[in-house]
């Protein structure tokens, strides 16, 4: 097997168990250990794994989240569901801001539902989907593109969106803890901020599972988004964490609000 075919189904077995070990993938691919020590320093260096202890992951971590190829074959359904309900927030005419990320992506794509719409993004998923489609007047922040985070980001991305408007922007997030919102990339961050700063209303899309998480930056405060999403009911105790802070939660699985 070559080292490409190796490295990709090491990938896959990510995808699946979301870690690997070691000494399993020497014995499964019939290499050395220190063949795939370098498989795995050539995915942490392109920022796919987090090498740990003995294997790698793909588990988010305080400075790590893994590549938008990793991401985007990762919780379809949890993402739609939150893309639908996220989906009720918008009305035909409207000007919407959606940031980078798989689950920005889905929600893109669903926005077709509600054209004819100016759809502000540096998302470059959503960019290439929705390039030719009617009715869509689609304004692609330029920047620095990141392979890692498929999108576009850093000051230029920054000073247009300083320069635009929307009625609302969709923000999603890897971590939240307590009553703030984190990423580990300090580029995102700032570009997330930047579409906050410019839009009438906020939506806070996360993943239940990263609810109790930190990352390396703050990004923002729960308060400052006037709608956040997420797929299922976290545990209790964050929940009546953001109950107590009257930080209201919408869960898209059972399209109630607690």
């Amino acid at each position: 097997m070559k080292r490409e075919e190796r490295q990709q189904a090491i990938i896959n077995l990510l995808i699946e168990h979301k870690s690997v070990d070691l000494d399993d993938l020497a014995d499964r691919f019939a290499v050395s250990k220190m063949t795939i020590h370098r498989d795995l320093d050539d995915l942490e260096q392109a920022g796919v794994v987090r090498k740990i202890r003995g294997g790698a992951t793909i588990d988010a971590g305080v400075q790590f989240e893994s590549d938008f190829r990793i991401r985007e074959r990762q919780g379809n359904e949890a993402k739609v569901a939150m893309a639908r309900r996220a989906l009720e927030l918008v009305e035909p005419g409207m000007t919407v801001m959606v940031n980078d990320g798989s689950m920005a992506a889905v929600l893109g794509e669903m926005l077709l539902q509600k054209r004819p719409l100016t759809l502000i993004t540096n998302n470059a998923a959503i960019i290439e989907r929705l390039k030719n489609e009617s009715a869509i007047t689609l304004i692609a922040l330029g920047g620095i593109y990141s392979p890692k985070f498929n999108a576009f980001l850093g000051v230029v991305t920054e000073e247009a969106l300083f320069r635009l408007r929307a009625d609302i922007a969709f923000i999603s997030t890897p971590a939240v803890s307590g009553t703030l919102a984190y990423h580990m990339d300090d580029n995102v961050v700032r570009a997330k901020r930047a579409m906050i700063a410019s839009a009438s209303r906020t939506c806070l899309l996360v993943n239940h599972q990263r609810i109790g998480h930190t990352a390396l930056h703050v990004m923002a405060d729960l308060a400052d988004f006037d709608v956040i999403i997420t797929d299922s009911a976290p545990e209790p105790a964050a929940v009546e964490q953001l109950a107590r802070a009257n930080i209201n939660l919408t869960i898209a699985s059972n399209w109630e609000t607690t």
